[in-house]
């Protein structure tokens, strides 16, 4: 059969833009950790590979997700690199492995990106309130209804929204009663009975780019284009990364036609970074979205996106937590992840001033991972 030709919808980057700042190195010692326990954890990491094969198209038409036709490729693909990582200590670059400038897909760290956004539309007051009803700021087919028109923007962030309908050829059923800890064993999507808005909590990923789509219309310009000018050019990011929309991912704003971007790679397009690229984002995270003195996201969203959700209490604003210590018994309860299938995490604790990057990493690993970084802290 014949594959379609993809286009990355990310506007050029400027010609007068400067070099990525590099990330700056420092001696691990200096940074309170033991050399060898570090070195053990970057062994420990490159050992776990993800079984996910090279040949990603092959495995997504596969089914990994789901079975055909859901399992229709609307975006990018490329094949993935091997493993790869970072690890910042208090700032500086204390380890890092495989690649870290090669742009791969990243899945749903995708999510983490655009509750940023959402941030940033909070601050500029494109947002009055997280309560209020999407409805009331965007005028879109996607948002009319008893159902729809009621769904608000937390519940959009906090994946309990129970929005209805099908977005970019792709329906929000394909998605429901989706099981996390069953990935890689292909299902159909059962049409289960909707709850109200708010009171079920559902990992969705055509809910999410419905929320992308309500945040285009707010901006009223490219989303793409708005995270590189408010958050990596800001924060010195290298001009490798892209954002890529799905070829049916179209909608007219302003008499412009612009793409709108997906939360994850479910079906192709989304981010392809390199981990020193989300190091600088789990950085500006981890000092409260500043950066050389700049405010860059509002500080306030960085507390609003670690607050769990009732109904999920290991989740925030598209933000994973470590509430209870299931996802890294080691790590800090305080802990935000940005975490997407395949093996991707970047991960933020606050309470020992770390951020790690981890690409292509088992997710089964990740815990034995985490466990040996924390060993190697002196103080």
């Amino acid at each position: 059969m014949a594959r379609r030709r993809h286009v990355c919808y990310l506007a050029a980057m400027p010609d007068d833009l400067p070099p990525a700042t590099p990330l700056a190195p420092a001696d691990p010692a200096v940074l309170g950790l033991d050399a060898a326990a570090l070195a053990e954890a970057v062994r420990f990491a490159q050992a776990h590979e993800t079984p996910w094969p090279r040949d990603l198209r092959a495995h997504l038409e596969g089914g990994h997700f789901e079975p055909p036709p859901d399992n229709a490729i609307l975006g990018p693909v490329a094949p993935r690199g091997g493993p790869a990582g970072m690890i910042l200590r208090r700032g500086r670059v204390a380890a890092s492995w495989g690649d870290v400038r090669r742009t791969d897909m990243t899945f749903s760290v995708a999510k983490s990106y655009l509750s940023l956004l959402a941030g940033l539309a909070l601050g500029d007051g494109l947002i009055a309130d997280l309560d209020e009803p999407v409805a009331a700021r965007v005028r879109s087919p996607q948002f009319e209804g008893a159902r729809n028109g009621a769904v608000t923007w937390r519940q959009l962030l906090t994946l309990t929204s129970e929005w209805e309908g099908t977005l970019w050829g792709k329906s929000d059923v394909i998605d429901r009663n989706r099981d996390l800890n069953r990935e890689g064993k292909a299902r159909k999507g059962e049409a289960r009975p909707l709850r109200a808005p708010g009171t079920f909590w559902e990992y969705n990923d055509v809910r999410v780019n419905a929320l992308s789509l309500a945040l285009l219309h707010l901006f009223r310009r490219p989303l793409a284009e708005v995270f590189r000018d408010r958050i990596m050019d800001p924060i010195g990011a290298s001009r490798d990364w892209a954002w890529h929309a799905y070829d049916t991912a179209r909608v007219t704003i302003d008499g412009v036609e612009m793409p709108s971007v997906p939360g994850g790679g479910h079906w192709g397009g989304g981010v392809f970074i390199g981990a020193e690229d989300q190091a600088r984002i789990g950085l500006l995270v981890a000092r409260r979205g500043r950066w050389e003195g700049r405010q860059i996201v509002p500080e306030s969203w960085i507390d609003a996106i670690a607050d769990p959700c009732p109904l999920k209490p290991d989740y925030g604003l598209l933000w994973w937590l470590n509430t209870d210590g299931a996802r890294a018994p080691a790590a800090s309860r305080r802990s935000l992840f940005a975490s997407g299938a395949g093996g991707h995490v970047t991960w933020i604790d606050p309470e020992r001033d770390l951020v790690s990057v981890t690409r292509w990493l088992d997710p089964a690993a990740f815990a034995g991972y985490a466990e040996r970084v924390v060993a190697a802290m002196r103080d």
